[in-house]
């Protein structure tokens, strides 16, 4: 630790302090006392000697006066077998009432890993969701993230992954949560059992800003040492628009020059510095990333969604309580679907042309014109493809998802009309009793 302690505070302004000080890191974590107690600050500025640090409790309190004390260390998160189970606040304190954990400190906000450590994805995550696992296939050490706006069921979907996903530990990072959806959360996992595998960094709305900017940090600092370790780590991110927001609330203190709409200048570099954490080691486990991003106005050129898009391998599109198969994509889809069963990929095709043609007829029909036999059927298998397969309480594993499938297709047309080729229909097409 520095021995030295600044008992001389420049100013304040918002949760963010200035002192004169040397020999100081950017990220560095500092001790601040005030006549309340401790508390703690991280370095997120240096002008020559002018050190700016952001205090996790925010600037309410802080008075010139106080001292602060350069740790020398970056912030770090407890990292073992015990945080299995626990609930954190942004900080990393419990929020769970349940006790501190300081051993075994692991640094976060650390570089991403060498691309010449990774392997190329090429495993399937099954969700049990027919929409991921038969149409856009979440893949491990992926990172995709659900476009939505607000009111959409984004949390109880992370909720149901959390819950189904075939990974060993889930890692939840909760960013400006109403405490009713961490409640949500919570009671959700114990109910099912899949919070002894769950770890969960929450920062409610009416948390300090600071913390909400290190929940993915801690998120994925403690599932990155859980890789190495040879685990399969699931991080949920919710909602990085939160997390954005409050980078850019703090680039408004910091009085930096706003780029779009106000954010900060280096917005794309924030979120890609998180999002390449999704990594497969050699010899090792894995990371995978799926991270809501709410969309103002539903605006996918706001630049959260916007930035996002261009580091991500594709997006899943919530929208009326379905993901949407018209705009969601899973890029690395096919490095899977093509070894799960050989029907996969062409049934895949087939039923989402048909459900496009399907939409062709809806307008027509909304419209007013005259419907035909083969327009009447579309209706019918649209209707029975969003009941059975897009809705999202629909929980069936990937191999009844493709029977179900086929089963659609032979309530609703002849072999001939769907596409399919023929040595897949003799195989697969549902024998009628």
């Amino acid at each position: 630790m520095m021995d030295k302690v600044y008992t001389k505070i420049d100013s304040i302004v918002g949760n963010v302090i200035t002192v004169r000080a040397e020999g100081v890191r950017n990220n560095d974590l500092a001790e601040i006392t005030t006549s309340s107690g401790t508390g703690y600050a991280n370095v997120i500025k240096l002008d020559g000697d002018k050190v700016s640090l952001q205090v996790f409790q925010g600037g309410q309190g802080v008075s010139t006066g106080d001292s602060v004390r350069f740790l020398g260390v970056p912030m770090r998160v407890s990292y073992s077998d015990d945080l299995l189970g626990r609930v954190f606040d942004g900080a990393g304190k419990p929020r769970d009432n349940g006790p501190s954990l300081e051993e075994n400190m692991v640094e976060i906000g650390g570089p991403s890993v060498n691309p010449s450590k990774r392997i190329l994805p090429n495993k399937m995550i099954r969700t049990g969701i027919p929409m991921i696992d038969v149409f856009n296939t979440l893949v491990e050490s992926q990172k995709l993230p659900i476009f939505s706006v607000s009111g959409e069921p984004y949390n109880e979907l992370l909720a149901r992954i959390a819950m189904q996903a075939e990974v060993d530990i889930i890692v939840l990072g909760g960013m400006g949560l109403k405490y009713d959806d961490y409640l949500f959360f919570r009671n959700t996992l114990e109910k099912s059992g899949a919070m002894s595998r769950t770890i969960m960094f929450i920062h409610t709305a009416s948390d300090p800003t600071v913390e909400c900017t290190l929940v993915p940090d801690m998120a994925l600092a403690v599932a990155e040492h859980f890789a190495l370790d040879g685990k399969k780590v699931l991080v949920l991110l919710t909602d990085m628009t939160n997390f954005c927001d409050a980078l850019k609330e703090t680039a408004i203190t910091m009085e930096q020059v706003p780029s779009n709409r106000g954010y900060p200048g280096d917005l794309y570099s924030a979120l890609a510095s998180r999002y390449e954490k999704a990594v497969s080691f050699v010899g090792a486990g894995s990371v995978t990333i799926l991270g809501v991003t709410t969309m103002p106005g539903d605006d996918v050129t706001h630049p959260v969604p916007d930035n996002t898009g261009y580091i991500t391998e594709g997006q899943y599109y919530l929208r009326h309580g379905h993901i949407e198969p018209f705009g969601s994509l899973s890029r690395l889809k096919q490095n899977v679907n093509k070894d799960t069963r050989s029907d996969h990929r062409s049934l895949m095709d087939a039923m989402i042309k048909l459900y496009s043609a399907y939409k062709d007829s809806q307008e027509k029909r909304s419209m007013g014109f005259t419907m035909s036999d083969w327009d009447e059927k579309l209706l019918r298998y649209g209707a029975a493809f969003e009941s059975r397969m897009m809705d999202l309480k629909v929980n069936i594993p990937l191999e009844e998802a493709l029977d179900e499938g086929w089963r659609i297709l032979a309530e609703c047309f002849e072999p001939s009309e769907t596409g399919l080729r023929s040595d897949l229909i003799a195989e697969y097409w549902p024998k009628r009793s």
